[in-house]
């Protein structure tokens, strides 16, 4: 089962399927997308992210943003999927939790996984059924439609990932300057590396954004920033010819050395040798 909606002018999609891995490549636009990826299976399911196996049980959901480097070649049962892009939704809700730059999609820094409680299955279930009746009605409002129902699943998750995910001592202006940094982080790692640049565009001290993520978990802001750059130049390494020197000068190092020396902090091996290493894998 595979359904779309696309409005050309805008250059909006709104994928729904049964089973992603095979219909992946087969809906009119496939690159930077975002993901609602179900496990509807009675069984355990495991696909790659960025080259980390992640595994969802029966009745999870995870979240993937266009950021994310998917593969689902390794996946022996369907997974269910819902994508869409900033186009089709985002561009209607720019700055909430329940938007694209939401908890889901950039409020913590693990890939966001959440649990459908038993006595919520049947609400989940129901918006899912409600989604394939409304692919069958094209008409003028069939857009808006779907876009109330996407938003109704962001908003049903959110609160499980608020429930799940974030420590319960955090209220609510908290959890949004949590989403707010990890947003900035990914809009201006490249170019900002001190925890004070991001305090200075949330108005807030240093000090202030270090407390309150001693109590959200046990990394730094400065260790998310350089985690964030980390993990782009091993994305560059993985899916790109680009040599060392070139993704060093776009992860914004003046010094390939300054770069390798950065890369072995974090990853214990050199780029030149994480490299060789991916050479015997493929």
């Amino acid at each position: 089962m595979r359904h779309q909606f696309k409005d050309s002018k805008l250059g909006s999609i709104l994928g729904f399927t049964d089973d992603i891995a095979a219909d992946e490549n087969r809906f009119a636009i496939t690159t930077n997308t975002i993901k609602f990826l179900w496990n509807r299976n009675d069984m355990p399911i495991t696909f790659m992210v960025d080259g980390i196996e992640v595994g969802l049980k029966p009745n999870q959901l995870a979240t993937i943003t266009n950021l994310h480097v998917v593969s689902f070649a390794q996946m022996k049962l369907p997974l269910s999927a819902i994508l869409f892009n900033k186009e089709f939704y985002c561009v209607f809700d720019h700055d909430s939790e329940v938007s694209c730059n939401g908890i889901l999609f950039y409020g913590t820094q693990d890939l966001p996984i959440i649990t459908i409680p038993e006595h919520q299955l049947t609400r989940f279930n129901l918006l899912f059924d409600i989604f394939v009746e409304e692919f069958a009605t094209p008409d003028n409002i069939q857009g808006d439609m779907l876009r109330m129902l996407l938003k109704r699943l962001i908003i049903m998750s959110t609160r499980l990932a608020k429930e799940q995910l974030i420590v319960k001592t955090l209220d609510n202006d908290q959890i949004d300057i949590v989403r707010k940094f990890n947003f900035l982080v990914d809009r201006h790692y490249k170019t900002k590396r001190r925890v004070s640049d991001y305090a200075e565009m949330m108005f807030k001290s240093p000090k202030t954004l270090s407390n309150l993520f001693a109590t959200y978990n046990q990394k730094t802001p400065q260790q998310i920033i350089m985690e964030r750059i980390a993990l782009e130049a091993k994305r560059l390494m993985n899916y790109t010819d680009k040599q060392n020197q070139e993704i060093a000068y776009e992860l914004g190092f003046n010094d390939p050395a300054h770069f390798s020396k950065f890369f072995k902090k974090m990853y214990q091996v050199s780029p030149t040798a994480y490299r060789e290493k991916l050479a015997l894998i493929t």
